[in-house]
């Protein structure tokens, strides 16, 4: 049956097989003559897309890290020795006041200025002047540089 069909339509299917193969002919052709035509810009184009495509690639590789830096935090827990002693010497030659020494035991035991403001009973400002001076008595910028010289200097546990 189908292939009755087939047989009848035979002309047509034969006449648009023929046009097909004639019109990608044709365009083959065209595309010939057009290379022909700009073979110096296809050149030159093709040549600019590898040179694109190779500075991407190096671009990439020069600009990857070949050191990869891993930070891992881990908390240390320190319990204090119970035969800690303050250097009463490094004390008097820094000139730190019994007032300057709790503030900077607060401060090691993490409180905010409000925090230790409220501890302590006093003002805000007050507390911000005594960190100003444990600073400036210690020779520190941060109140983690502080921490760190008082715990070397023995002078909080």
């Amino acid at each position: 049956m189908a292939f009755r069909q087939l047989a009848k339509y035979k002309h047509p299917i034969l006449y648009g097989v023929s046009m097909a193969v004639l019109l990608f002919i044709l365009k083959w052709l065209e595309l010939r003559f057009l290379i022909m035509d700009h073979a110096l810009e296809i050149y030159i184009g093709a040549i600019a897309l590898i040179f694109t495509a190779l500075g991407i690639w190096l671009a990439l590789k020069l600009a990857r890290p070949k050191v990869q830096t891993v930070i891992v935090e881990k908390e240390v827990y320190k319990m204090p020795s119970p035969d800690f002693t303050t250097n009463e010497a490094e004390l008097e030659k820094l000139g730190l006041s019994k007032r300057e020494l709790e503030v900077l035991q607060l401060i090691a035991e993490g409180l905010s200025n409000q925090e230790i403001a409220a501890r302590l009973f006093v003002s805000l400002n007050t507390i911000k002047t005594h960190s100003s001076r444990i600073f400036e008595k210690l020779d520190v910028k941060r109140r983690t540089q502080a921490i760190e010289k008082a715990k070397r200097l023995n002078l909080i546990p």
